[in-house]
């Protein structure tokens, strides 16, 4: 990341000093113009709020944006069996994660050659509980948990689980791997300490470690609230950062409240607030008219980060700088991929792979232009697995 320093007060002074060094006083003095402000990708003046915090999130913020990461998943497995047919459950269609997380579980299915059918859950309670009875009784070989609390559909999930139909989640859980209490063969997500701690990683970094911090949420989900509470826990290590506000929208009212609740931050803290975090992209998609409407510029401040999924209208926000700087995306063409090979593991008698896939960063500066987050190698990795 390149950062750009602002001249000093001293160096403000040298306006009036004789014509030598003509070029080095006009990009001091340039630094020194009021009312200028530095991007996401560049320190603030002064000296950092909190020194040795911001020395590591710049260090770990650094590797992180890198795209050039070899496949380092599952080589080897069992080859892939025939004639299997999935249900995915979603907790709603609308979540850009929970969509793109099924698109690629029907791509690397019509690979491997199985059926797969979405319910959409709807996001409310009734209709995933709903769902998931559908499911269960359409009787497949095994169902994805798309984005919500296994917990919530407690019977339905006993009811798969005493017919023998292997459960995968899709952040269902808070961890990645195989659950007991829910009993679920494996859940595919990145590890939301991570994703948590990177979010605020770059907030702490691209600030300098000086920033008023507002944090969006959805509290209803377990998931999700665990990682707005590790964002708001790593945020706290730097003393210069001040979180103004938590805010708690359900993302299924997410298009009706947050436009407002946006509205009203922006009155309260004004030139404070310079960057936000959502746990989720599609937070920052319902801003922008608020952001628009109060005349603040699509390059910010405030300067936006989602910490997670990474969609395709988070990228295009992100790639055009309209009110999003930067996403710790999901893999989701991957994970969907992950959990076909998982459930290929569950039909052969094998245990889960244990993979997890790798934190990134994406900013305009290297996204290249894409409008995902797809890293190379799985598919050939998981096509000569299965033997297709």
């Amino acid at each position: 990341m390149h950062r750009n320093r602002k001249a000093t007060p001293g160096a403000c002074k040298a306006r009036s000093a004789a014509t030598t060094a003509l070029l080095a006083a006009a990009t001091l003095l340039a630094g020194c113009e009021r009312g200028s402000s530095n991007g996401p990708g560049d320190s603030a003046s002064g000296p950092s709020g909190c020194p040795a915090a911001h020395a590591r999130a710049q260090a770990a913020v650094s590797r992180a944006e890198r795209a050039d990461v070899p496949w380092n998943g599952p080589t080897t497995g069992p080859t892939g069996v025939s004639g299997k047919t999935l249900v995915y459950v979603a907790q709603t269609m609308t979540n850009p994660g929970v969509a793109g997380a099924a698109k690629g579980v029907r791509e690397a299915a019509r690979v491997i050659g199985w059926n797969v059918r979405v319910i959409d859950g709807g996001g409310t309670p009734a209709r995933i509980q709903a769902a998931m009875s559908d499911a269960v009784a359409l009787r497949p070989s095994g169902i994805v948990i798309g984005g919500f609390d296994p917990n919530s559909t407690s019977k339905q999930v006993a009811r798969a689980n005493a017919a023998g139909i292997p459960l995968i989640g899709w952040h269902a859980v808070a961890a990645p791997g195989p659950s007991r209490r829910p009993e679920l063969f494996t859940n595919v997500t990145t590890k939301v300490e991570d994703v948590a701690r990177a979010s605020a990683q770059w907030v702490i970094s691209t600030s300098n470690g000086n920033a008023g911090v507002v944090v969006f949420t959805d509290a209803s989900i377990p998931f999700a609230k665990n990682k707005s509470e590790l964002i708001r826990k790593e945020l706290a290590a730097c003393s210069g950062v001040k979180l103004l506000a938590y805010e708690n929208i359900p993302i299924p009212d997410a298009s009706s409240r947050t436009p407002r609740e946006v509205s009203s931050l922006l009155s309260r803290f004004q030139g404070e607030w310079t960057h936000s975090v959502a746990i989720n992209d599609l937070y920052f998609a319902d801003a922008a008219p608020a952001f628009r409407a109060a005349g603040k510029k699509g390059s910010g401040p405030p300067f936006n980060i989602g910490a997670g999924d990474g969609d395709p209208s988070a990228f295009q926000r992100i790639n055009s700088k309209q009110y999003q700087a930067a996403t710790v995306p999901e893999p989701l063409s991957l994970q969907g991929w992950q959990i076909v090979d998982e459930f290929n593991r569950a039909f052969s008698g094998r245990p889960a792979s244990g993979y997890v896939a790798p934190i990134h960063i994406t900013t305009a500066h290297n996204s290249d232009g894409a409008t995902t987050w797809d890293p190379s190698g799985y598919r050939e990795a998981y096509r000569k697995i299965w033997g297709r």
